[in-house]
Formats: structure tokens, C-alpha cells, sequence
């Protein structure tokens, strides 16, 4: 498959490795970033958000684990051919086992969204077949620091289902940005960020495109150092 060119790096893709997408692309910029020096993201796939984090904090250091051996192969050449390399570590692990003494000032996920089906596509990537919400927020209040975030993309349709279970665990709600996909469409994506600290809840309303295949001021400010934009 043909690679895609960000400015700063190249993500070279597989057919059985889910591709660079608008989600991936939406959460590696809007997550929130506090100087964060331990990064862990779950199911990294090419490594696109991870290489966005790496791109955006130049002192965190970020370790991304996948269950699927291919993502692994994929992600550690993308990895390793990005000006980042020192401060990306890759390793082939179900987040369900996963284990660390060390604590992380952001963990970050785009998780399989649609429950088990007989669709043959992205398995691992889109269905809850290997990691659901409940094992992953479970397995994230673990690991995360006393100030650290928690960060997801989700479908609107799974929000509330997705907070109610985070306050199962402790984690409070901090920032939710509502995603449109077109001006005056209808809600497609949220971001949602926890911590283990209650405070005010930052509500945000994103907007991709302002008319069919025309990006809105928002996602061009948001991507202006990572997109090409026929540079």
C-alpha cells in the first residue's frame, strides 16, 4: 500500500493493519498534553498517534504495545524511519496482561468500537473481540500517574455508556470534545479524557469539514503541522 506523508514523518502501511484514519489523526492532536514524560499507547496499529505525540512533546518518551505481530513489524519500521526513534519503544503485548512498574502521565487509546460481528474487517482493530471497553478502562486506571490522563476516541453512540463505566473505576470525566463530521451534521465522535482528580468538565465542539471534502478553519489549525496539504 502507498505510504502517507505527514510533514515530519511517513507511515508505511498494510492491508491487514488498519490505515492512517481521521480518528487516529483527530486523537493524536486533541489529546491534551501536560508535559508528559511517560506515554503508553494501547493498540497502536501503524504507530500514527504515537509518532503524533512524539511529534507534539519532544521530551516524553512513549511506548506503544499492539496484539496484532503485523501492527508490531509495521509500527517498529515506522518507528525506527521517524526523527523520534530514541524516544519510541514498541513491544508485542495484549493490554489485557500487560504489567509495569511504571506509571504513565498519559495513556491513550482508538479502541475497537463495534461489538463482536461476522464482518471479516479490521477485526482486532474495530471489533471488541480481544479488548473491550471495560477490560481497557479496568487495565488503564492501573497505570496512569495521580495526575495523569486517560484518552479516547470514541462513536458518540458509545459516550455515556464509556463514562458511566470509567466512574465504575474511580476516573472522573475532565474533557469531552463533541466531533462533526460536517458544519450542521450530525454528532459522530467524542474524545473523552479522565483523570483520578474531579474537577470542571471542558466541554469542546469540533467541526472536520465545513462542506463535503472541504476541511473547516478548526481541522486546518488542528493539523496545520502534521497534514501536507499539498506542500
Amino acid at each position: 500500500m502507498k505510504p502517507f506523508r505527514f510533514q515530519q514523518f511517513f507511515i508505511q502501511q498494510n492491508k491487514n493493519v488498519f490505515r492512517v484514519g481521521t480518528d487516529g489523526v483527530l486523537l493524536g492532536a486533541l489529546c491534551s498534553l501536560s508535559s508528559p514524560k511517560n506515554i503508553l499507547e494501547v493498540g497502536t496499529g501503524s504507530g500514527l498517534i504515537s509518532l503524533m505525540l512524539a511529534q507534539r512533546e519532544s521530551s516524553a518518551k512513549i511506548l506503544a504495545i499492539d496484539i496484532n505481530s503485523e501492527a508490531i513489524e509495521l509500527a517498529g519500521i515506522n518507528f525506527k524511519n521517524s526523527p523520534f526513534s530514541d524516544r519510541l519503544e514498541i513491544k508485542f503485548q495484549d493490554f489485557k496482561n500487560f504489567e509495569s512498574d511504571e506509571k504513565f502521565d498519559l495513556i491513550v487509546c482508538n479502541p475497537p468500537f463495534f461489538e463482536e460481528n461476522n464482518s471479516d474487517k479490521d477485526i482486532l482493530a474495530r471489533q471488541q473481540v480481544e479488548l473491550n471497553f471495560d477490560n481497557l478502562i479496568e487495565k488503564s486506571s492501573r497505570f496512569f500517574s495521580s495526575d495523569g490522563i486517560f484518552s479516547v476516541i470514541i462513536p458518540s453512540f458509545s459516550a455515556d455508556e464509556f463514562v458511566d463505566l470509567a466512574m465504575e473505576y474511580q476516573l472522573n470525566l475532565v474533557r469531552k470534545v463533541n466531533i462533526f463530521g460536517i458544519e450542521g451534521g450530525s454528532l459522530k465522535r467524542n474524545v473523552l479524557e479522565f483523570s483520578l482528580a474531579s474537577k470542571d468538565v471542558e466541554i469542546l465542539d469540533f467541526t472536520i469539514e465545513k462542506s463535503p471534502r472541504n476541511y473547516s478553519e478548526q481541522y486546518l489549525q488542528l493539523t496545520k503541522d502534521f497534514h501536507v496539504f499539498g506542500k
